[in-house]
């Protein structure tokens, strides 16, 4: 575990406070005659409530989810590549976790979008914490890279 220290340089091991955001997409989808279609923007809200709800029901080992904000009005932008607009529905986790290595799981997610390091104000690694650390970001990439294969190979 890293060594934390305050802003009086005392070393603490009490964790790492942090802001994360998350933009979660959707696409519309056109409904059949009158009925049944779905807008870009209720769809991107309702990805959001469906992460919110595996969030606060679902405990992460290394991780406490201190607060979730969803008050982040939805937006819209247009993507060139497949001439739709796309609506984000970002989502803002205040998250206490036990290391850095906890913090991987959340910033290798494809909706990442920022992170905001609350407290403390200073982290020194030793060269074990950062071995730990890279190699926590080796599997979650391993980890991404098989949800990519699997996702576009059975497409």
């Amino acid at each position: 575990m890293p060594n934390i220290q305050n802003g009086d340089g005392v070393a603490e091991r009490n964790g790492i406070l942090v802001k994360i955001r998350l933009d979660f997409k959707g696409t519309g989808k056109p409904g059949r005659f009158l009925f049944g279609g779905k807008p870009t923007d209720k769809a991107a809200e309702d990805a959001r409530e469906q992460h919110v709800s595996v969030f606060r029901n679902v405990p992460i080992q290394g991780i406490q989810i201190l607060d979730i904000d969803v008050s982040t009005d939805v937006y819209t932008v247009y993507d060139d590549l497949t001439n739709v607009d796309v609506a984000y529905a970002p989502l803002i986790l205040t998250v206490k976790a036990d290391g850095l290595e906890d913090i991987i799981r959340f910033i290798t997610r494809e909706d990442f979008r920022k992170i905001e390091i609350l407290d403390p104000a200073f982290l020194t690694l030793s060269h074990l914490d950062v071995e730990r650390l890279l190699f926590k970001v080796h599997e979650e990439m391993k980890e991404f890279r098989s949800r990519l294969e699997r996702k576009y190979n059975l497409k």
